[in-house]
């Protein structure tokens, strides 16, 4: 199988933006929309982009771009809240007015939509990257999505793909559901994101036991329990 993945990179630019909107879309997930002149022209070129949030000069958290609108110079950024966390606190409290820094995507992983089938698994952080692929999709597209978290069922999952969605309850359930998953045949791609340690293990399935190539695949931890600001790609 070859790579079908093409790699970009960005200008990184420092935006300052102010929250014009605040959405409590579970209890355990915030949706927050920015303005500012200097979203002009951001780009944001894959469902699984970053974006730096400036908690201060010296903490630094990354979050998926779940949307944005050039002509309109708005953004939004949907936060899976931790019990603890500065990130999390911070968007408890948000409240329009507010101002924030970002910098960011410095590059963006295209990955193909015509593949014959396509795996979206993870936890509550997986979430904003999910639901943006979701709506990205064509028709025609089959998706499995693998997900454990609370907040899941309480979002919306909009798509004209075929979307067979399972949710669960931990992540053991969910790792189980990796390993028991019988990959369909074609090409397709595998994508997972989640705790440091969970990541580790869905790799090991997926290239593994599985024997399902490398190139066409993206495992990421978005987090790692006990750490702050921890992103790897696996």
């Amino acid at each position: 199988m070859s790579n079908r993945i093409q790699r970009v990179r960005h200008e990184i630019k420092r935006r300052e933006l102010e929250v014009i909107k605040v959405q409590q879309l579970a209890p355990d997930y915030v949706s927050v929309t920015f303005k500012g002149e200097t979203l002009h022209d951001f780009v944001s070129a894959s469902y699984d982009d970053h974006i730096k949030f400036m908690l201060s000069d010296e903490d630094r958290r990354d979050f998926t771009p779940r949307s944005y609108d050039n002509v309109a110079g708005e953004l939004t950024i949907e936060f899976a809240l931790h019990a603890t966390g500065a990130a999390s606190d911070w968007a408890r409290q948000a409240a329009v007015g507010q101002t924030a820094v970002i910098a960011g995507p410095r590059g963006s992983m295209i990955i193909p939509m015509d593949y014959a089938w396509h795996v979206l698994a993870g936890d509550a952080t997986a979430l904003p990257a999910i639901r943006r692929r979701l709506e990205e999709l064509p028709k025609d597209a089959k998706v499995q999505v693998l997900v454990a978290a609370d907040s899941a069922t309480s979002l919306s999952f909009h798509s004209e793909a075929q979307v067979a969605p399972q949710f669960f309850d931990s992540q053991q359930a969910l790792l189980a559901a990796i390993r028991a998953l019988q990959l369909p045949e074609g090409e397709g791609f595998f994508w997972f994101a989640g705790e440091a340690s969970v990541a580790a293990q869905v790799r090991d399935t997926v290239f593994v036991d599985k024997g399902h190539p490398r190139e066409a695949a993206r495992i990421s931890a978005y987090w790692k329990q006990g750490a702050s600001g921890h992103h790897e790609d696996l």
